[in-house]
């Protein structure tokens, strides 16, 4: 697998790539807290305890306003794998679903260790970041998935018959290769997914999401983002339920005013396609971040997906500069979250300068270590 040769990159491009990639990473980590106190709740529950309107602002979870769960956490880990696959480039090992996977067995060591262990050297900097190191509901797919060092390939995947849209919800970091060309973006996230979600639905959904924030990140408008979806999609073998879910999301837009019913119709049972095709269909009509969020988590399915996935498409859109500031304020981790962003804008942008067969940055090669298999 390779990339193609990146953009020219001039000061007002990467200026603008860096504000799309803090807008998709911080939208979807602003949308998973928004959605994660009402995660599983009904409608009418929802109303009960946040009034007639619903959930309109942030809510306590897991202790604290604007508390992020493991979507967040494992979009953090994806960056960071991605980061180190570039890096580890100039060694001639280059095989990014291998980076990926030792970046998402780091984030299992937090959800089994105490705190970090800084005797690692080789873990790199994020894995040091002792606030990550607690358990927000990961599911069994992603437990099981990572809980040995065997990788599952397209081949033989994790957990075959999993549905679910956690594979999704940390595939926009994907989409923001905007130097690889579309089919290797898919690539890259559905060989991913299928590390903890083997099914078809769930890892074509991950293949589709990171195409249309790729598509959003060059700067196309979301309905044609979607379109270019759709046609790396139908070159793929069971990618009938997912390109049906983004047909229907496209023509739902067209069916009255936006409302709780018609997000939960399209998520139906809350597989991987059916939370697509909820946040396409919110990020389509959204009046801004702010509306497309709150229709995002106020309805009968998974919130917390849907909002995680509404949030990386609005932010990749708009840029940093379209969220909320007060959501932002707020947000569980952000210091982390702009860092990481910012390194992997500056990665993406000038990674020839910070390291190179040539010479290299010793302070970047300590965040992001070329360890790891040969």
């Amino acid at each position: 697998m390779g990339a193609t040769a990146g953009p020219v990159w001039g000061r007002t491009e990467q200026q603008d790539f860096r504000s799309r990639v803090r807008g998709t990473l911080l939208g979807a980590a602003v949308g998973d807290a928004l959605g994660a106190p009402v995660d599983r709740l009904g409608l009418e529950e929802i109303r009960q305890a946040h009034g007639p309107e619903g959930l309109v602002d942030l809510a306590p979870a897991h202790g604290r306003r604007g508390a992020v769960t493991h979507l967040t956490q494992l979009g953090l880990f994806t960056v960071d794998g991605l980061i180190r696959a570039q890096v580890r480039r100039d060694t001639g090992a280059w095989h990014p679903p291998t980076d990926l996977h030792r970046a998402y067995l780091r984030w299992a060591a937090t959800q089994r260790d105490w705190g970090p262990d800084l005797r690692r050297k080789e873990d790199g900097w994020l894995a040091h970041e002792e606030w990550l190191y607690v358990r927000r509901d990961p599911p069994r797919a992603l437990l099981l998935g990572l809980g040995d060092d065997v990788m599952g390939t397209l081949e033989a995947p994790k957990s075959p018959d999993e549905r679910g849209p956690e594979a999704a919800a940390r595939s926009a970091p994907f989409g923001l290769l905007v130097g690889w060309e579309p089919q290797l973006v898919a690539q890259l996230a559905v060989e991913c997914a299928a590390q903890t979600h083997g099914h078809p639905t769930a890892y074509l959904s991950a293949g589709a999401y990171a195409v249309t924030v790729h598509a959003l990140a060059r700067g196309d408008s979301l309905d044609g983002a979607v379109q270019r979806a759709l046609a790396v999609l139908a070159a793929r073998p069971g990618h009938e339920p997912v390109s049906e879910a983004l047909q229907h999301a496209l023509g739902a837009v067209r069916q009255g005013m936006p409302g709780p019913a018609r997000v939960e119709e399209l998520a139906g049972e809350g597989t991987a396609a059916g939370l697509l095709s909820a946040a396409v269909y919110c990020a389509l009509v959204a009046e801004d971040v702010r509306h497309g969020l709150r229709l995002a988590v106020n309805h009968g399915a998974r919130s917390g997906p849907a909002g995680a996935l509404t949030g990386g498409l609005l932010g990749a859109l708009h840029g940093e500069t379209a969220l909320p500031p007060a959501w932002v304020a707020e947000l569980e981790g952000r210091p982390t979250l702009l860092e990481l962003c910012d390194d992997f804008a500056m990665e993406m942008t000038q990674g020839p300068a910070l390291h190179s067969p040539a010479g290299a940055c010793a302070a970047w090669l300590a965040r992001y270590p070329r360890g790891g298999v040969e």
